[in-house]
């Protein structure tokens, strides 16, 4: 049975299915926002018939474009409460190197729980027999794992390449951001996109802009943006040492983790940080896609690399003030940042450029500072510098928070699943199910 607890915390034995109030995706972010979950409460909320409906999925098979062990973030949130009460396994791209023997590699993560899967193929394969190869392996994989009543998980479009061959129980696509936008999106995403949108049950979106793009190209579209694991982040309220690499920086601190790539808006940090010399910036987290050697190099500002989800309370504890630091370009358009609510729950004061999913909600109930340009980002992290003394800025922000968690985003996804899958099951009695 389930534990009711207080936030699920990664590798830790919090519970999955939490007691608080039932929070609808559209109720917790934007009174405006018009796709309220049509699941009754009545009809399946209750806890043994979730519970029911967890024990019949004998797997979550997800495939995704990130790695299990890149950065912790809204895959591994939702997809570790899944582990607790069914297999799941995560596919990974493959890896390709000289001389590889075609293979399924399999690694166990979160105490055993999630087991990820990973092709290991040479180099010199076209596209086409890359696909071919991962196809054959998945087929065999399946068959071997004998996995009836499977729920597929998709993170990428691309995926159908190797997996359209199968007729799962319940088809979801996480639409996590517009890959389409990003550096390198592979031509055929877009096409690809259209044909998991034909053959998805439920679409969830990362936010509330993608959830407006996405709207009308499926029936079954809920927006569930970024959430927080509050107790998690929480901890960087506590006085602690900071980390080694950390400890030697002045204060004040401003600081940024996450993935530094074309969404990073290098020319605004290179100008924030020349005009304010005595600011420091701590910029945590890896550079992909773009060269390092374009990153502004001054001696107020520390790239102190990857760190592990467990370490970013530390880190946060030691900054003054917290910031989104995201260019306006195609790649930024629809992004909800996990980090928004997850700075916050710190209890750090945030200034993000005007990216759409922080200024609704964020910025429009002066929770997070708002500002695009250097002078304008300046003049807001001068703003924060003593807003981090403001207890009823303080007070809001804790009052705000108490209506999201990854618990709640997770038993809402999971109603949804379960109401949908009742109406397939009973609109296509006869359907065969791989």
């Amino acid at each position: 049975m389930f534990d009711l607890d207080s936030d699920f915390i990664p590798s830790g034995g919090a519970s999955s299915l939490s007691s608080e109030p039932e929070v609808t995706s559209s109720a917790t972010y934007l009174s405006s926002v018009s796709n309220t979950p049509k699941v009754s409460p009545k009809s399946v909320s209750d806890k043994s018939s979730l519970e029911d409906y967890l024990a019949s999925v004998s797997a979550i098979v997800c495939l995704s474009h990130l790695r299990w062990d890149f950065v912790y973030q809204r895959p591994q949130h939702l997809l570790s409460r899944f582990a607790k009460h069914t297999r799941l396994f995560f596919f990974e791209e493959p890896y390709f190197y000289d001389n590889a023997q075609p293979r399924l590699e399999m690694q166990e993560r979160e105490n055993g729980r999630v087991t990820v899967v990973v092709a290991h193929l040479p180099n010199g394969l076209t596209p086409q027999e890359s696909d071919a190869k991962q196809a054959e392996m998945l087929n065999e994989f399946m068959a071997d794992h004998d996995l009836e009543k499977t729920v597929f998980w998709y993170y990428t479009p691309m995926a159908l390449e190797i997996s359209r061959q199968f007729n799962p129980a319940l088809v979801v696509f996480d639409v996590m951001d517009e890959l389409s936008a990003f550096k390198f999106a592979p031509p055929r995403l877009v096409e690809l996109e259209a044909e998991l949108m034909a053959k998805a049950d439920v679409v969830f979106t990362g936010g509330q802009s993608l959830y407006e793009a996405k709207k009308d190209r499926h029936k079954e579209v809920y927006a569930f943006p970024s959430s927080i694991d509050k107790a998690h982040f929480a901890q960087a309220r506590q006085p602690q040492a900071d980390p080694a690499d950390q400890a030697n920086i002045p204060h004040p601190r401003m600081g940024f983790f996450g993935v530094v790539d074309e969404r990073f808006d290098i020319e605004l940090l290179r100008e924030v940080a020349l005009a304010r010399p005595e600011w420091q910036f701590v910029i945590i987290g890896p550079v992909v896609k773009i060269d390092p050697a374009v990153l502004p190099s001054s001696e107020n500002i520390h790239y102190l690399g990857g760190k592990s989800y467990q370490e970013l309370p530390s880190y946060l504890a030691g900054w003054d003030v917290a910031m989104l630091l995201f260019a306006h370009n195609e790649s930024t358009k629809y992004i909800s940042p996990t980090k928004t609510p997850e700075y916050l729950a710190a209890g750090k004061p945030v200034v993000s450029t005007s990216i759409r999913d922080v200024v609704r909600p964020y910025g429009e109930q002066n929770l997070v500072q708002i500002a695009d340009g250097a002078q304008a980002f300046e003049a807001a992290l001068e703003k924060a510098l003593v807003q981090k003394e403001d207890k009823n800025w303080l007070r809001r922000t804790d009052d705000y928070l108490t209506g999201i968690s990854w618990d709640k985003t997770w038993q809402n996804m999971v109603r949804l699943m379960q109401c949908i899958s009742k109406e397939k099951r009973a609109q296509q009695p006869a359907a065969s199910i791989k």
